[in-house]
């Protein structure tokens, strides 16, 4: 451990959080409940920007299913006064309405992170001043980056030119294996 990633170890430890140190990176993990309160000791630990926010499904992560609750949110800080970054992960306590606590209020570049996470992954952050989707359409069923999301979605959109307006149906694409191809020229890397 480097002896600026010892000292922010070190601050955390007295803190009262429990850091773990992971391929020089510092990480710590809070509680749903405590996640907001955290955020808040962070900021007044001179952690002013929030440099991004995004949700995770670890359902069946790595290689085998995961024990425990499957959605979390993970925030990356950075303080620019000591020249440090630190990760901040807390997982939603209940997989069926996956709900945590808006960090709108502590650091205001939480804003759209947190609406990409709850339109990509179905995270709601309560006190959110706008939580509605960003990257999907209005009407778009389900949120595509949960692992058990469907690979060819439900519905596909096309111009009718009929109605002269874009039309929703039932996904047609029948699914297929994607298997990449090499094409290479005769004696491809072969000396002449």
């Amino acid at each position: 451990m480097t002896p600026r990633v010892q000292k922010l170890h070190d601050a955390l430890v007295q803190a009262g959080f429990r850091p773990t140190e992971r391929l020089g990176e510092i990480t710590i993990e809070v509680a749903a409940a405590d996640y907001l309160g955290a955020a808040g000791k962070l900021r007044e630990m001179g952690f002013e920007q929030l440099i991004d926010l995004c949700g995770v499904d670890y359902a069946a992560y790595g290689d085998r299913p995961r024990e425990g609750p499957r959605f979390a949110a993970v925030v990356h800080l950075l303080s620019i006064s000591n020249n440090v970054r630190l990760r901040v992960r807390c997982f939603c306590p209940d997989d069926e309405f996956p709900v945590l606590p808006s960090l709108v209020e502590v650091w205001p570049s939480a804003n759209w992170f947190e609406r990409e996470a709850f339109d990509l992954f179905g995270i709601i952050f309560e006190g959110h001043p706008d939580l509605r989707r960003i990257l999907t359409d209005y009407g778009f069923v389900g949120h595509p980056f949960r692992k058990d999301f469907p690979l060819s979605g439900h519905v596909e959109m096309r111009y009718d030119p009929e109605q002269k307006r874009v039309v929703y149906q039932p996904v047609t694409i029948d699914p297929r294996e994607v298997t990449p191809r090499i094409v290479r020229e005769p004696n491809y890397a072969h000396e002449k």
